[in-house]
């Protein structure tokens, strides 16, 4: 078990150190965003499976090609949890599976929400799809995890802020660790 986590942090690590200065969509790095991501969530009380998702919930685009640009849905979401859902338990892997669901869902029934989306948000959401009709909230509300995702989506709007000082990526890795043999 301990090998396999020292190679996950190290994969990690060098996944950040190598893509995480790629820009966000935003006015950050997609480091900056999952270390924001993760701080909120520790400092809201959420449970460790929510924390580790929270900082992982974009590792997606740190496995893309920069040169795919913005002009197609490459499921980061998807990819994300693939890769991590062989050291992690559901509570981690699926409300990253599921969070672009949740941007979806909330700007169907929460025009207000819609309205505060960032430019890029709005621009992803298109190409996610746009808001969900009927039948797909119905679809998303029995999803397991899906209050979970909710809950994930909410952390992800909230860290954009470039100048949020947050703790360094080790920083987490007790959450890793703590998420990683609860899955075992």
């Amino acid at each position: 078990m301990s090998l396999c986590l020292t190679q996950f942090k190290k994969q990690l690590n060098m996944l950040f150190v190598s893509r995480g200065d790629l820009p966000y969509g935003e006015t950050i790095s997609q480091t900056q965003h999952a270390l924001q991501c993760a701080t909120f969530a520790e400092r809201s009380g959420c449970s460790n499976s929510l924390i580790v998702a929270a900082l992982l919930h974009d590792v997606g685009h740190l496995l893309d090609d920069p040169e795919s640009g913005q002009s197609e849905d490459l499921r980061h979401e998807e990819r994300g949890a693939e890769l991590l859902r062989a050291l992690f338990a559901d509570s981690v892997w699926q409300p990253i599976r599921l969070h672009v669901a949740a941007k979806r869902y909330l700007c169907a029934v929460d025009p207000l929400y819609h309205a505060a989306l960032s430019k890029a948000s709005r621009e992803s959401l298109q190409l996610q799809g746009g808001p969900f009709n009927d039948r797909e909230i119905e679809a998303f509300l029995r999803a397991p995890y899906a209050q979970d995702a909710l809950t994930l989506r909410r952390l992800d709007d909230l860290g954009k802020d470039p100048q949020m000082k947050t703790p360094n990526l080790e920083y987490f890795y007790p959450h890793l660790e703590q998420a990683i043999l609860a899955a075992n």
